[in-house]
């Protein structure tokens, strides 16, 4: 081997490489040049325009479930992914800000996007898709910088101006292509490098002088062409930063200028959202105190006011619109008024609680509590009250009267149609509070009573009594001064099926107008609160209800439609239709269970085609819907406060003169919304050893008895009897709690606390 290279003779090919090398972007057309980057499509997804990119890629999520199906959306920046397509509508799962973010491609079909601390693994179904996906990726985190407004070089906070909009634009073009060019050079040198590599091991191998003169000349090629490849690559890397050092510090300033101005936005919005949320919670508690002459005449005319309400702002006016869905400001301050309505003077009411101490942050291990119950009967093991929230399944079931206002609306109703919509949308209502309510209710002591007054603001009086252990049943009754009465006898039955648990309500509700006679009957859905022993609860309402009035027969079919991970409908849709005693159908009811209902009057139905199983399917023609119920908002801080409602937040509110057995007074109760769970826990197995040892004693009696009869436990204000509409025996009020109440004899009560 000669010691010094020879001359460098350069082929004809070789040469025109050389001169084409000034010019980084034509060593793209070598015989293996990079290939520029496709526009953006994805299996499963469209290209909708530069700066939108939308498909499919599997996200991971968690060691149990792994990688998921999600919908990507990149667009302006943000990367947003749902777990449809019919999510994005209404859920974003998650959004990614491309400006901030690190992407590093993986093998096999992985990326990472870094952001915000946060690590998101991302897998594509093939290279190809991945590599589109990291090309889009890479091109809008390089377009962010397009949607800032840039500041000046004296740094006023002034718009950008145009020729600094267009240099800023032509810059990017400029780094775009440097980074072109560095990422041809950077193969075109591993490919080089490679070779060289290759034909000096060859080199090394040989044996004769003959073949080493052919194969050095083929390594001072191949040395050269690494030579001129990373002279362009360092050429392309000087350009790349002067350009970038030259536009850095304009760039640097127009982004903290922007910081600041998101930041002052958001927190503009934080401030009027609460402003919003606390005028409408004003608005719906306070009844109206302005005089008519400040506000103008009011029409005496049902369904008119002098103004309109934010909900009808929704819904454009019809001439032949019913009455009873037009949604009026006199309707929703109608239910708020004091006791005397035809008084002129306005009554003081008392002033509720609007909040409760917030919920402590408690760790809790299931498997520590588990193992501890090995061997023991499922009633008897004890469970820390870290899984309840602070009110009883009688204050559960009186919080179904959170929406009674519809129940008055309804009594006023001349159609008994129209009056069943009221009726739906009501029942419906009462499932609204168990979105955020995972945890569950105290169980009542056996005799435990539960009693609401709102005469005063509401216009109805409820009292609940447990008037059964085991099975846990619960007997309920409302009396209302503007026109209905309400009773319910429910019974909770569950099943764990590992994964989640389902809770079925069996019994019937019933709903009387006292002026009509209508008597409506109705009862439940399932309620399935999903991982329980992995990742984060949810809740979710699936099943029919059937609603019948007895005295027109008139019928409603509601469908709580389950949630459904490959279903594209809305979620906790709520779908109905109301008929008369025919099985004409006249009203389509439509919404969610936990936001609001809507109902459509039926002017023509006809026949379609293509129903499965060779079913027609009907199709009906509706007017305009109508709104009939609205969720309310949720109070201020509502998440430390166990998701409560308005009215919720009031239930365990300290009350004179109820009753000894009153769930106001359950100690682990009061002591758990006080925050003091350790004592709480102490309490609540003190109070469940006291009712064994109660119930024992109960079936020792009855032991004793056989030859008698004997009763056991009797409820002391509700007593079974026979439904003359149903024929059903269930448990119904017998009087006497109010005016013990009033005298405040409560000697009959027996101490369970």
């Amino acid at each position: 081997m000669p010691g010094c290279a020879p001359p460098i003779s350069l082929s004809p090919s070789l040469a025109r490489f050389f001169f084409a090398v000034k010019d980084a972007r034509v060593l793209g057309q070598m015989s293996e040049p990079v290939k520029s980057l496709p526009s953006p499509t994805s299996s499963g997804g469209q290209p909708a325009g530069s700066d939108t990119y939308k498909g499919w890629l599997y996200k991971w999520t968690n060691y149990l479930k792994g990688y998921q199906r999600r919908w990507f959306v990149l667009s302006n920046g943000l990367l947003s992914y749902y777990r449809t397509q019919a999510e994005m509508a209404h859920t974003c799962r998650g959004t990614i800000t491309l400006a901030t973010a690190h992407i590093e491609v993986g093998d096999t079909c992985h990326l990472v996007l870094t952001s915000g601390g946060r690590n998101y693994h991302l897998k594509a179904t093939s290279d190809g898709e991945s590599q589109r996906w990291v090309s889009a990726l890479q091109q809008a985190k390089a377009n962010t910088t397009h949607m800032m407004h840039q500041s000046d070089d004296s740094g006023d906070e002034a718009p950008v101006p145009q020729p600094d909009r267009a240099l800023t634009q032509g810059a990017l073009k400029t780094l775009a292509s440097k980074l072109d060019d560095l990422s041809t050079c950077n193969e075109l040198i591993g490919k080089h490098g490679t070779a060289l590599q290759r034909s000096l091991s060859e080199l090394e191998d040989l044996r004769t002088a003959t073949d080493g003169t052919d194969k050095l000349k083929t390594v001072n090629e191949r040395a050269t062409l690494f030579r001129i490849t990373s002279n362009a690559m360092i050429n392309a890397c000087r350009d790349f930063l002067d350009v970038a050092e030259t536009h850095s510090r304009r760039w640097q300033r127009a982004l903290q200028y922007e910081r600041e101005q998101r930041h002052h936005l958001e927190e503009t919005i934080e401030q009027l959202a609460k402003q919003h949320n606390s005028l409408e919670r004003a608005w719906r508690e306070a009844p109206s105190t302005h005089p008519a002459s400040s506000q103008g005449p009011l029409l005496t005319r049902e369904g008119d006011a002098s103004d309109e309400n934010e909900d009808t702002e929704f819904f454009d006016a019809m001439e032949d619109s019913p009455a009873f869905i037009t949604v009026t400001a006199t309707d929703h301050t109608q239910h708020r008024s004091v006791r005397d309505a035809g008084s002129d003077n306005m009554q003081l009411r008392r002033v509720r609680r609007s909040r409760i101490p917030d919920k402590p942050n408690y760790s809790l291990n299931l498997w520590s509590i588990m193992k501890n119950c090995i061997g023991k009967e499922l009633s008897k093991i004890p469970m820390p009250v870290n899984f309840n929230e602070p009110l009883s399944m009688l204050q559960r079931l009186t919080e179904d009267l959170e929406y009674s206002d519809l129940l008055d609306r309804a009594a006023r109703c001349e159609s008994s149609l129209e009056q069943m919509c009221l009726v739906a949308a009501f029942s419906v209502s009462s499932y609204s509070t168990t979105i955020h309510r995972t945890a569950k209710p105290f169980n009542p002591l056996l005799g435990e009573t539960y009693e609401l007054d709102r005469l005063d603001d509401f216009g109805y009086r409820s009292i609940c009594e447990q008037v059964s252990h085991h099975p846990p049943a619960a007997a309920h009754h409302v009396t209302s001064q503007r026109g209905w009465t309400l009773w319910q006898e429910i019974t909770i039955d569950s099943k764990f099926r590992g994964k989640y648990i389902s809770v079925m309500p069996l019994g019937c509700i019933h709903l009387q107008f006292h002026s009509s006679g209508n008597h409506y009957v109705w009862g439940k859905v399932t309620s399935t609160v999903h991982n329980i022993i992995v990742g984060k609860l949810w809740i979710d309402q699936s099943g029919d209800i059937e609603i019948v009035n007895h005295r027109t027969k008139d019928t409603c079919h509601l469908k709580f439609v389950p949630y459904s991970y490959f279903s594209r409908d809305l979620p906790r849709k709520v779908t109905g239709v109301v008929a008369d005693s025919e099985g004409t159908a006249h009203h389509i009811l439509s919404g969610t269970w936990d936001e609001k209902m809507e109902s459509a009057k039926i002017v023509e139905s006809s026949r379609g085609c293509g129903g499965s199983e060779g079913k027609q399917k009907t199709v009906y023609q509706t007017l305009q819907p109508k709104l009939l119920w609205k969720k309310y908002p949720l109070p201020e801080n509502a998440e430390n406060m166990h998701f409560f409602s308005s009215l919720a937040l009031t239930l365990n509110e300290p009350e004179e003169g109820v009753a000894p057995t009153d769930s106001r007074l359950r100690p682990d109760q009061r002591l758990m919304e006080a925050g003091l769970w350790d004592e709480a826990n102490a309490h609540k197995q003190r109070l469940e050893e006291r009712q064994r040892l109660e119930r024992r004693k109960r079936e020792a009696q009855a032991t004793q008895a056989l030859e008698e009869d004997f009763e056991g436990f009797q409820p002391l204000w509700f007593e079974r009897r026979t439904d003359d509409s149903t024929g059903d025996s269930t448990y119904v009020y017998r009087g006497g709690y109010w005016e013990s109440k009033d005298r405040q004899d409560w000697s009959q009560c027996p101490d369970i606390f």
